[in-house]
């Protein structure tokens, strides 16, 4: 898409969501919208990308500030698939940091209930006591992946985008599955937009970085993941389809040293912020239930 960083975005309007492009002009991101149905059939159709690649060309300083827009999730994946334990020196609790990678990638499944977009805050769960934050490299499909070999899996990769994989720890700890701990509504913030594999950064050497009220309490370079991004595409295909518009979540590395030592769950009025170089930020809001009415 020409020189530009060009960002794929879901526009909120009245009537309903619409595909833009997102450029930095004079220093301020600047959106328009593209003739197109959805930010998926820019990234899988070539007429649409053309259009989007031309809408991002003509982008100048009169055009919208994208901080005045309203933006949705850029799409919704059709599956949501994450990985658990994915970075060098993030183990379960009481788990040697320094033993033997795990033989497989650790999988589980979000819930389409989870995701939401980046204006979208989320609600900490009634009776909820240890509601916790994962800022993630999230991979977006773009074409049909099955049985692939790992030195292709790679071609089946249309953007990356970012996720906050916020997770109710006393939930997940109550059983062997994780899924009533990770899918509670909204609990899969994803966005603000999607930068096209042509012009992001190699996914296996990116900065993750999350700020929590201000303060950095992740920092570390997709370098020291366990399985990269090519041999989890490849593994995932050899069991399920993988279809335009799902997304691979690649996990979350080890907070920090004082921020392990000073965890305190997420409440009313915290605010995250995933950062990852290259990429963007995504910021989520978390906000108090409303009361429950009988």
């Amino acid at each position: 898409m020409g020189d530009l960083l060009v960002r794929l975005v879901t526009l909120r309007t009245p009537g309903g969501g619409r595909p833009g492009v997102v450029a930095t002009v004079e220093g301020v991101d600047r959106v328009v919208p593209v003739e197109a149905a959805s930010v998926l059939e820019i990234l899988t159709d070539a007429s649409a990308r053309a259009r989007a690649s031309e809408a991002a060309e003509r982008i100048t300083s009169d055009a919208p500030a994208l901080a005045d827009a309203s933006l949705d999730v850029p799409l919704h994946p059709g599956k949501l698939l994450c990985l658990g334990y994915n970075y060098r020196g993030h183990v379960p609790d009481g788990t040697d940091p320094t033993a033997d990678d795990p033989d497989w990638p650790d999988v589980f499944v979000k819930t389409p209930n989870t995701v939401g977009g980046p204006d979208d805050p989320v609600t900490i769960p009634p009776g909820a006591t240890d509601v916790d934050y994962e800022g993630e490299l999230a991979v977006v499909i773009g074409t049909r992946a099955r049985g692939v070999s790992e030195a292709d899996a790679l071609t089946h990769v249309a953007g990356y985008t970012i996720l906050n994989d916020v997770s109710d720890r006393a939930w997940q700890r109550r059983q062997s599955q994780w899924a009533l701990g990770k899918c509670s509504d909204g609990f899969a913030p994803l966005g603000p937009w999607i930068v096209t594999s042509d012009e992001a950064p190699d996914p296996q050497n990116v900065l993750v970085e999350v700020i929590r009220d201000g303060k950095v309490t992740v920092s570390q370079s997709t370098d020291t993941t366990i399985f990269s991004v090519a041999y989890v595409i490849h593994h995932l295909s050899q069991i399920l389809t993988l279809e335009p518009g799902d997304i691979v979540s690649t996990g979350t590395p080890q907070k920090l040293p004082d921020a392990q030592e000073a965890h305190q769950p997420l409440a009313p009025g915290d605010e995250v912020t995933v950062r990852i170089s290259g990429i963007g930020e995504l910021t989520t809001r978390f906000i108090a239930s409303p009361e429950v009415r009988s």
